[in-house]
């Protein structure tokens, strides 16, 4: 009746673990303190590399599409062929390359909108030039856009320093570098000139695109006024396309390369060495949390063994007295349990602070934070479920030797 007894008792196994945990509290102070440890670096290094990473994206993809489709490239194509081991003396030169408008560009749009993944699709004129005024002749990137569209695009109206976004004809946008160096202010006017073609216009706005070189040569002007100082009547030379996740952008790249005659180009493609330092850090990020993470078992293994050589006696009355070998197992693994998952609630809270004391204290050049970091419900979560999870396996070695011990020798140790 008393084993019966025993091996029913409401409980029983949150009772001892608690005891046992109570009993050493000086070691289970510390292995909490250690769990909290690694757990607050890895997810502030995480919330960090996310945010860090997220920064990077919005500047980079802040003034460019998701996906580029162009024309294809005008190729040189010999008039005959030759035969095998023919030597021939000659030198195909590359032909030089002309703007181009994508075929039947109107048609495609609607298509492309349709896509699934695809947020915005617009059109563009994009081509060389020269901005004038007075004295000062700047060459210059000329962009012709339809704004609404170009607006789902890059966010434009977000970007603006002066002035208000407007496109009208006769009007353009000026990036602020190129209108330091011409002396433009808004409502000033200028001239924009391509080959024997002149236009001349009024600014509207100046606009900051995040990069220095950018707003250096930079001119915003309607669809219209940029095919007709191209001599583009109608014509559209890129497609651009934005697509609700930008990691998605390389797969639908492909996709539409090989089921349209374009050249397609994806962020990922124009930004190669981006791509690969957002990798090398994903690498770097993931190899720490895996180290912190095995030093965390390794702690709470360590602990939870020399607490069964210090609880040896202990577990022998205990069984002698009914428990079984399936509850001392349990015991332990509870242990680990309740040190991973106080751990990791300590944890989190130092990681939050870690996370204030950065956004609040730390501030760039301009008196602004760096950017923004946050530690997000969903990481946090993860992290909790994760550090009670390595505390249970910790646990699974020395609650096996507890129910391994014989009763009899245990407690004549």
């Amino acid at each position: 009746m008393r084993r019966a007894a025993l091996a029913w008792w409401p409980g029983f196994e949150w009772r001892v673990a608690w005891r046992f945990l109570r009993e050493g509290r000086m070691q289970t102070l510390l292995i909490i303190v250690g769990v909290a440890a690694g757990v607050a670096v890895v997810a502030y290094i995480s919330a960090l590399i996310d945010g860090m990473q997220s920064n990077t994206l919005n500047k980079t993809l802040g003034a460019q599409a998701h996906i580029s489709l162009r024309a294809p490239e005008d190729v040189v194509t010999p008039a005959m062929a030759h035969a095998a081991g023919v030597a021939v003396l000659g030198d195909m030169q590359p032909r030089a390359q002309r703007l181009r408008d994508v075929a039947d560009w109107q048609a495609l749009v609607p298509v492309l909108e349709a896509l699934p993944g695809v947020a915005a699709v617009s059109p563009m004129v994009s081509g060389a030039g020269l901005a004038q005024r007075a004295e000062a002749t700047l060459a210059i990137v000329l962009l012709g856009v339809e704004l609404e569209r170009y607006e789902r695009i890059v966010g434009l109206r977000a970007k603006l320093v002066a002035g208000s976004a407007s496109l009208q004809p006769g009007e353009a946008i000026v990036g602020r570098e190129l209108a330091q160096d011409l002396g433009l202010r808004v409502g000033d006017r200028f001239t924009l000139r391509t080959g024997q073609v002149t236009e001349p216009v009024r600014v509207t706005a100046l606009v900051d695109l995040g990069v220095k070189d950018l707003n250096r040569r930079t001119v915003i002007v309607p669809l219209r006024a940029a095919q007709y100082l191209q001599g583009l009547p109608g014509g559209a030379t890129h497609l651009d396309l934005k697509v609700h996740d930008v990691w998605a952008a390389q797969a639908l790249a492909e996709r539409l390369r090989r089921q349209y005659p374009l050249r397609v180009d994806s962020w990922q493609e124009s930004n190669a060495q981006l791509v690969s330092a957002l990798n090398a850090q994903g690498v770097s990020t993931s190899i720490i949390r895996a180290v912190v993470l095995l030093v965390v078992v390794l702690g709470i293994a360590s602990v939870l063994v020399v607490s069964v050589v210090q609880k040896g006696r202990e577990i022998g009355i205990l069984r002698a007295m009914g428990a079984t070998r399936a509850q001392m197992l349990r015991v332990f693994l509870l242990q680990g349990a309740v040190v991973g998952a106080l751990g990791s609630l300590l944890g989190l809270l130092l990681a939050m602070a870690l996370v204030w004391v950065f956004t609040t204290f730390v501030h760039g050049a301009d008196g602004r934070p760096l950017f923004a970091v946050s530690l997000q419900p969903a990481m946090a979560l993860r992290m909790a479920l994760l550090a009670t999870l390595c505390g249970v396996l910790a646990a699974v070695m020395p609650a096996r030797r507890a129910a391994a011990m014989d009763p009899a020798q245990a407690i004549r140790l």
